[in-house]
């Protein structure tokens, strides 16, 4: 098994879940007590709210670069970062890796393309959903085109991550409010529903929805690299 390094701490609940998953995948993969083998790089949380809310792209750029490398040295044979937001950055944190890097986008548009849809309301931080990085691997790569909320909404969205599910929070009443976002956007002609912030899988599933189909990024992302450190080179 390849070991598996991680840009964590974007955020530290984010971070437990991909842990938790990457070690119930191992074990149900090969069984018995198997568990992944994992390197988790992780930061200050403040340092990448303060880097994705007020645009300081840059600095956290260098930030990411610096830990990258250390992870690398450390042995780690793939990279996963678990922010879809600071996934903007990974052409600056993975420049002279020699490992691979799994970009967060991937695995869940092949997802989508696999069950023939083309058309994914996508649902995160404000800054993913304003973006233009995510939209356009999407769409160029994938053939897969992202339908966002309106702003006000991403506005809230925004809050409910950042202030809520960053700190553990868990409210019933901001579940709602995303499944009525999610139930809005296929009424406008969205064909699935993109997880397209890690923390979200924390709030709301399939199950909570079982008429519109969900792809959660970060399980996704998780299930592709425990193959890719399974796989043989």
């Amino acid at each position: 098994m390849k070991i598996i390094g991680v840009l964590g701490g974007s955020s530290d609940q984010a971070t437990a879940d991909y842990y938790r998953r990457l070690n119930a995948a191992a074990n149900a993969r090969l069984g018995g007590i198997n568990t992944a083998e994992v390197l988790i790089s992780s930061m200050n949380f403040r340092r990448a709210s303060e880097a994705i809310r007020g645009g300081r792209w840059e600095e956290m750029g260098a930030y990411l670069a610096d830990r990258a490398q250390a992870l690398e040295a450390a042995g780690a044979k793939i990279l996963l970062c678990v922010s879809n937001s600071l996934h903007r950055l990974a052409p600056v944190f993975t420049r002279g890796l020699t490992i691979p890097f799994l970009h967060i986008v991937d695995p869940t548009a092949q997802a989508i393309r696999a069950r023939g849809l083309r058309r994914a309301a996508f649902v995160g931080t404000k800054a993913a959903m304003s973006g233009a990085d995510l939209r356009t691997r999407y769409a160029e790569q994938f053939g897969v085109e992202l339908v966002v909320p309106p702003g006000n909404v991403q506005d809230e969205l925004d809050r409910i991550i950042f202030d809520e599910l960053c700190a553990a929070q868990c409210r019933p009443e901001s579940k709602r409010y995303v499944l009525d976002v999610a139930s809005r956007m296929q009424r406008e002609g969205a064909e699935c529903f993109i997880l397209g912030c890690t923390e979200l899988p924390l709030l709301v599933g399939q199950s909570d929805m079982p008429q519109l189909s969900m792809f959660d990024t970060a399980g996704l992302h998780v299930k592709a690299a425990l193959e890719l450190a399974l796989r043989d080179d």
